[in-house]
């Protein structure tokens, strides 16, 4: 019987172990990963921005574990000798009509927090990324880059060294929830935990459904497809250069993006995933393809947006229409000056009324807590969500030692 069993090894399970393990000591705790190696999906396609927390809404649970979530992750890298960088960020007007919602963003940047937060002009632009374009920005010093992967290694490697237990080629495949403990089925045997935190990202529903049977919501996976610049055409970005995003859509438009390793990424797009591990277009799930098409909520989401999807996907396949979104920002880049990269898949929650959901969702039923929706800021974020986490879990726990009935509200 082990104490707390997490379901995921990404980012936000393996900084949640840590967590629960410092203010839990004592107590027994496992990892539970269907994966070969942690980190796999999200976590590691992740493109390594420690974000500032400047896109969002004051008070959402994003602006309040972001700003929190860069100083613990800062500390983090200090204390355990990973490799990070505070290289700012500038995020571009291209045209006049841009300027309203770019000054949204920096009322809510200053709402929350975010330090040292500038307004600059075309020529501020210039200096600060030469081969960029705009009429007006905003310039965040504090955003930086880090691989996420060095930290989830390190914190595997607390884990381990505080007697806690990682599970690797492991599948959670039914849990039955008792009054004093759970049961999980897995591809590797049975264990029982009296608490399991779901971390599951992409299937982080689907673990849900396991315990609750009117789920809100339902993830649909989007792939983002990223181009890197040439060795010899980096020098055309200094830092991280981005656009003013659509308000009504949660993704930040193609940007681009150093690396902590010196390399340049141009985008990503965000593309629907016919696959929840959909990493290329040629990836097709029978039976995710069936539950996003079956799902009444996306056809009143495609009803909305299906100009923008359109749009997406048609940048997925002509190359030219991606490079003139990245000409809007850097109008040097050519086409034959960009390479393939890499892709993710991003795991965003639909509720039922077709609305995707911008903010991170957590619900806990009694003494089982699921991370429902945990989507960019999630990594900046991890270590404050982390905390969250456990804080719920201690006064969960102080309930149950009082005797007082415990309260399905989480987060």
């Amino acid at each position: 019987m082990f104490d707390a069993a997490i379901i995921g090894g990404g980012i936000i399970g393996l900084t949640t172990a840590v967590e629960y393990i410092r203010k839990f000591p004592t107590h027994s705790l496992v990892v539970i990963e269907k994966e070969a190696q942690i980190a796999t999906h999200q976590t590691g396609n992740n493109s390594g921005v420690i974000h500032s927390g400047i896109y969002y809404k004051p008070n959402s649970l994003k602006a309040l574990t972001c700003r929190r979530g860069v100083d613990k992750l800062i500390q983090f890298c200090k204390n355990y000798d990973i490799k990070y960088e505070l290289c700012g960020k500038i995020i571009v007007a291209t045209t006049e009509s841009e300027i309203p919602r770019l000054l949204k963003l920096f009322e809510y940047g200053k709402q929350n927090g975010v330090p040292n937060l500038e307004l600059i002009d075309a020529n501020k632009i210039k200096e600060l990324e030469p081969h960029a374009t705009g009429v007006k920005g905003i310039y965040s010093p504090t955003t930086g880059i880090v691989n996420y992967l060095d930290i989830c290694k390190s914190c595997a490697k607390i884990i381990r060294q505080k007697n806690g237990v990682i599970k690797l080629n492991t599948k959670v495949n039914n849990i039955f929830q008792k009054s004093d403990y759970c049961t999980i089925i897995t591809s590797d045997g049975t264990i029982n935990s009296k608490i399991i935190i779901n971390c599951a990202g992409l299937f982080s529903d689907r673990i849900a459904k396991l315990t609750e049977k009117d789920l809100r919501l339902r993830i649909i996976p989007f792939r983002g497809e990223y181009f890197r610049l040439k060795a010899n055409k980096s020098n055309l970005v200094k830092n991280l250069i981005y656009p003013v995003p659509n308000p009504d859509f949660p993704f930040l438009g193609v940007h681009f993006t150093r690396k902590i390793d010196g390399a340049v990424e141009a985008g990503p797009n965000a593309v629907l995933a016919f696959a929840r591990e959909g990493y290329r277009k040629t990836n097709i799930n029978f039976r995710d393809f069936l539950e996003i098409f079956s799902y009444p909520a996306f056809w009143k989401l495609g009803k909305k947006y299906w100009k923008t999807g359109l749009s997406e996907m048609l940048r997925s396949y002509r190359k030219e229409l991606f490079v003139k979104a990245l000409q809007k920002l850097v109008p040097e880049i050519e086409s034959n000056d960009l390479e393939k990269g890499g892709s993710g898949v991003r795991a965003q929650a639909l509720l039922k009324n077709g609305k995707l959901l911008d903010d991170f969702d957590l619900v806990r039923n009694k003494n089982v807590f699921h991370v429902l929706n945990a989507p960019s800021p999630a990594a900046t974020s991890s270590f404050a969500i982390a905390e969250n986490i456990v804080s719920q879990i201690k006064a969960y726990l102080n309930e149950i030692n009082k005797g007082v009935k415990s309260s399905r509200k989480f987060g």
